[in-house]
């Protein structure tokens, strides 16, 4: 069957506009690109952020989504290794055109920021990787200012830091989901989260070794984590982001430690003015020239660690309606009512 001419997609059409479903071409695939018939699209916290704060986006109508699985309809002059009917994962990002993003039935993408899907999964379950996946991919082993770790992939980095302690504030959340599970394929130990304790069984299975209340005090969740490591800890990573949470993360630190983040600093001003401690942010922009070819290999070693069950895709919930379905998704995410975001 042709690749139609046009497509339904999910549109902002002006800055903070009700969302509405229209009309928009199907674009044709970069010699680089594929063009992927979207089955599945995942939505993210910065999805409703974006609608709401109109950061990121200058150009309307717009089309949001950055994480989406289906199927190869065309693939560019230079691609290998892809063919139409194949199934992938892809990390989408926003560009003028919008032709990169998932709210859509139709996406092109760079075929380095794709990665085949195993046969044993279903589209559903594999698009809750890309984007929170490597957010913490990116954190641990990528950023200047992070711990920059080998990678698990990498000859030798499998194991590699074991007895160097990490604390995962929200570790129920998505990204703090991805990185438990890769601290564990990393050997860091012991891997301390904070989240609800109804999902401690969850998280230790991802690999935590301690679970503690995420309503914990700053003071009193640093005296349980001392009762763990007998001393500060080095590498805190803060998948929420919150001005508590922060401060928080940044009060376990030990001289020298870093304090991963994934929204804008809000550490208290005094806390840092010694400089000794260093706060890194990490983002999931994967076409950024910096992360480019970190993402390249780390997209070719995915479909590996997932079928040997090494990284273990999300819980989920299927939102009926399909691209209709989306605006009241994004509710709930703004809302902290889908599964557990803490």
């Amino acid at each position: 069957m042709p690749v139609p001419t046009k497509q339904k997609a999910l549109l902002i059409p002006v800055k903070q506009g009700e969302f509405t479903i229209a009309e928009r071409s199907v674009p044709s695939p970069e010699s680089d690109e594929l063009l992927v018939r979207n089955e599945a699209a995942a939505l993210n916290p910065i999805d409703w952020k974006i609608h709401a704060y109109s950061f990121f986006v200058e150009k309307y109508p717009a089309v949001l989504g950055s994480e989406g699985a289906g199927i190869v309809e065309a693939v560019g002059d230079s691609v290998t290794g892809y063919k139409p009917g194949d199934r992938v994962v892809y990390e989408g990002f926003r560009s003028d055109d919008y032709n990169h993003t998932t709210f859509q039935q139709y996406t092109t993408i760079k075929a380095d920021f794709a990665t085949k899907v195993p046969d044993s999964f279903t589209f559903d379950q594999i698009v809750t990787i890309p984007a929170t996946y490597f957010t913490a991919a990116l954190g641990l082993y990528h950023i200047t200012d992070g711990p920059r770790f080998t990678p698990p992939w990498i000859e030798g980095g499998r194991g590699k830091y074991t007895g160097t302690p990490i604390v995962v504030i929200g570790g129920a959340s998505a990204v703090g989901s991805y990185v438990i599970q890769l601290a564990k394929l990393s050997g860091l130990s012991p891997i301390i989260a904070t989240a609800s304790l109804k999902n401690k069984s969850l998280l230790e299975s991802y690999g935590a070794t301690h679970v503690l209340d995420r309503n914990l005090s700053a003071t009193a969740l640093r005296e349980e984590v001392l009762k763990i490591t007998g001393a500060p800890v080095e590498l805190v990573f803060d998948a929420i982001s919150l001005a508590e949470t922060q401060n928080a993360g940044f009060d376990l630190l030990a001289p020298g430690g870093k304090l991963i983040i994934v929204l804008f600093p809000a550490v208290d001003e005094d806390k840092t003015k010694s400089g000794d401690r260093t706060i890194a942010g990490v983002s999931s922009f994967v076409n950024l020239p910096q992360n480019y070819a970190f993402a390249k290999t780390a997209f070719a070693e995915l479909p590996g660690l997932v079928e040997r069950g090494d990284i273990k895709p999300l819980r989920f919930e299927v939102l009926p309606g399909g691209l209709a379905g989306i605006p009241a998704g994004l509710d709930k995410l703004k809302n902290n009512q889908l599964f557990e975001v803490a």
